[in-house]
């Protein structure tokens, strides 16, 4: 990578936005005993780094006379928001394909940020099928595409992150360690590009959704693979193929430098730093801070850590979802299906076997007179993981049937 590039493009990105902030966060340094700083991307005008590869594409494009073509870009909501963003500062068209799936908050603000100056087209269920639709209309219309992390230009306009980093930390500290999140690979590139001289090699942790191991799977076989399916929950990351050029930016690093993170894990660092920071923070905007949890904590002690917060594009009609999934997480919250005799007091029985902390969140009860036995289908919520313990040895000591489906994919996706 040329830091000349990247240190140019930093300069002229200002006249959009100003530098986004490096912060010590307290609580993260006190709990993990290290320095650990957060660059708070989800602070920048569209509240995440994606503004950037799209500043300096476009503007890069202009120069090169390509100001009378219409623009095209895929996205997950991210990149369209910082596209968007651009397309109406330079005042030039742009098509922005989204899939179906995309929250509905980073729809409205990409029309927000856009204005007249932009069209949105909703195709596919995931990432991978609206780029293919997007890579089609470009090649049928002639328009200009402009990729969500797979370019030249893209990569260099997302590595002005670290490039600020270097300016920000205190005179004379390098960071130990940079946890960055991956979906394609653009932020991850434009980091590791400009920092090969700041940071030694194993100072990168890439961190993926488990439901999205693109990145991994790809340095474990050498080669870029396409997953044949992904967990969208993680919008912002997830995606079935890691970008070409990307790949070859990233390819001599380990596999075991990757990080898969569980999605319901990521829920618990939402409502934490919503809960004790006021940080508002988007699934993939959590994915390097819920890392912390998933490392030795001795490769932290003492270390300056750098956190890439992504984004904070986050839609609070899935606040629900989030808190459901942190507490199963958490161990705090459990289903259960129940095998109860269809006999009077049967049920009142099964309540005295509950704890005085215990709450009952979900009870559905199917009786059929033509069996000896019910089942009920019941929600728990306890203040302790050790609560459900004795509560399950309370059970069997009764001779109570169940089943704990809390982690049974199939069933909680269909009825929970």
């Amino acid at each position: 990578m040329d830091k000349a590039g990247v240190d140019e493009a930093r300069l002229a990105m200002r006249e959009i936005f100003p530098e986004t902030p490096l912060q010590l966060n307290d609580h993260l340094s006190a709990k993990f005993g290290a320095q650990i700083w957060l660059k708070r991307e989800d602070l920048s005008p569209v509240r995440s780094y994606k503004i950037r590869g799209a500043f300096n594409f476009l503007r890069k494009a202009i120069a090169a006379g390509e100001k009378d073509k219409t623009f095209v870009c895929a996205s997950a909501g991210n990149h369209a928001q910082g596209f968007a963003f651009v397309c109406r500062h330079f005042q030039v068209p742009g098509v922005v394909f989204m899939p179906v799936t995309t929250p509905q908050q980073k729809i409205d603000k990409t029309r927000m940020f856009g204005g007249p100056f932009i069209t949105i087209k909703l195709i596919g269920d995931i990432f991978d099928q609206c780029y293919a639709a997007a890579r089609a209309y470009v090649a049928e219309t002639g328009g200009a595409m402009v990729p969500p992390f797979d370019a030249d230009d893209i990569i260099e306009g997302q590595g002005t992150v670290a490039a600020e980093i270097l300016d920000q930390l205190p005179e004379g500290v390098t960071p130990d360690l940079v946890i960055m999140p991956v979906g394609g690979g653009g932020l991850a590139s434009g980091l590791t590009g400009y920092f090969k001289d700041v940071v030694a090699k194993d100072g990168f942790l890439f961190t993926e959704p488990e439901g999205a191991p693109s990145l991994k799977t790809s340095l474990t076989r050498g080669e870029p693979v396409t997953l044949p399916k992904v967990d969208n929950f993680v919008d912002g990351a997830a995606v079935a193929r890691i970008g070409d050029l990307n790949f070859q930016a990233l390819k001599n690093f380990s596999a075991d430098q990757v990080q898969l993170v569980p999605e319901n894990a990521i829920c618990v660092t939402m409502t934490d730093m919503l809960n004790v920071e006021g940080l508002v923070l988007e699934p993939a905007g959590a994915l390097s801070i819920t890392a912390l949890d998933l490392v030795d904590r001795e490769k932290l002690a003492g270390k300056t850590v750098v956190c890439i917060v992504s984004g904070g594009n986050f839609d609070f009609e899935r606040l629900p979802d989030v808190k459901e999934r942190a507490m199963r997480y958490a161990g705090l919250k459990k289903y259960f299906i129940l095998r109860l005799a269809q006999r009077p007091g049967a049920l009142r029985d099964f309540l005295n076997l509950l704890g005085p902390d215990d709450d009952i969140a979900r009870f559905e009860y199917l009786k059929k007179s033509a069996r000896n036995f019910g089942s009920i289908l019941i929600g728990i919520e306890a203040k302790t993981p050790e609560s459900f313990t004795d509560l399950l040895a309370r059970f069997d000591d009764a001779g109570l049937g169940y089943q704990d489906i809390t982690e049974n994919e199939i069933l909680a996706n269909l009825i929970i």
